[in-house]
């Protein structure tokens, strides 16, 4: 095999994320072959060995990864350990045989489709900002959505923190005095993104549930299971990954007849 940048082999084989292994590198954790290395070089998965604070990582050829889709409950941190001893949604696949990372985040009061996998590079793929792989939530605020303030959160806000965002898509699906659900589809990944959307505009999120990730949808999953992607599921989110070129601008329409009840 060809010789590679040690933050990618270290992130392809799951052993930590491309940004901390650069702070290791950095720090001077890293070596090959037991000697220390600096940010830029290289090394051959086949042949060299590394260690991170003299500890040796076994570097896997031809790994067979696993890539998993959970029904993150609300209540549950999307990390893999919290120091405070909270639920995360590692509990919820803690018999899967694979050292797993969530691709993405969905904050603790959120719920729905959650992708995991030990793949470095699928992570880093699909979380990359230029990956713009879209996600579809449904979203249920109080009250009621006016027009004018679906138009100004799907033609780009300014957040809190002074950023605005990028055009999204947004569709009415219920209409009812004091409340409205939505379905949003977003191409970027702001923390607590959409929370802080309708925030912007005077609205209040009751639900947040993501449905789907690009062509994959969460369908019957029931909360807290997971199963595994199919081999034509991860195929399409790595082609999905690689041919998005960014968000698409959408205006937001308000079907009619408007159901009188959530679907």
């Amino acid at each position: 095999m060809a010789e590679q940048r040690i933050q990618k082999v270290l992130a392809d084989q799951g052993i930590c994320s491309r940004r901390e292994a650069e702070r290791l590198i950095a720090a001077g954790k890293v070596k090959v072959n037991g000697h220390p290395v600096g940010l830029g070089d290289k090394m051959d998965p086949d042949f060299d060995k590394v260690s991170i604070d003299g500890k040796t990582q076994r570097i896997v050829r031809k790994r067979q990864y696993t890539y998993i889709m959970l029904h993150k409950p609300r209540g549950f941190l999307t990390t893999r350990s919290d120091d405070r001893g909270r639920k995360t949604v590692m509990d919820l696949v803690a018999d899967v045989p694979a050292m797993l990372r969530p691709v993405g985040r969905l904050d603790k009061d959120s719920e729905g489709l959650l992708l995991l996998s030990d793949d470095g590079a699928f992570i880093n793929l699909l979380t990359h900002p230029s990956g713009g792989v879209g996600k579809l939530y449904r979203v249920t605020v109080n009250p009621r959505a006016t027009e004018e303030q679906i138009i100004a959160m799907s033609s780009g806000i300014v957040l809190d923190d002074g950023v605005k965002t990028q055009p999204c898509v947004i569709h009415v699906v219920t209409d009812e005095p004091g409340r409205t659900v939505l379905e949003i589809t977003l191409h970027e990944g702001r923390n607590r993104q959409i929370r802080r959307m309708c925030s912007a505009v005077g609205l209040q999120v009751v639900r947040l549930k993501r449905t789907a990730q690009g062509p994959v949808k969460l369908g019957m999953l029931q909360p807290g299971e997971y199963r595994e992607l199919k081999k034509s599921e991860v195929s399409a989110l790595r082609n999905a990954a690689q041919k998005s070129g960014g968000s698409a601008k959408a205006a937001p329409r308000r079907p009619g007849p408007l159901p009188t009840k959530e679907n």
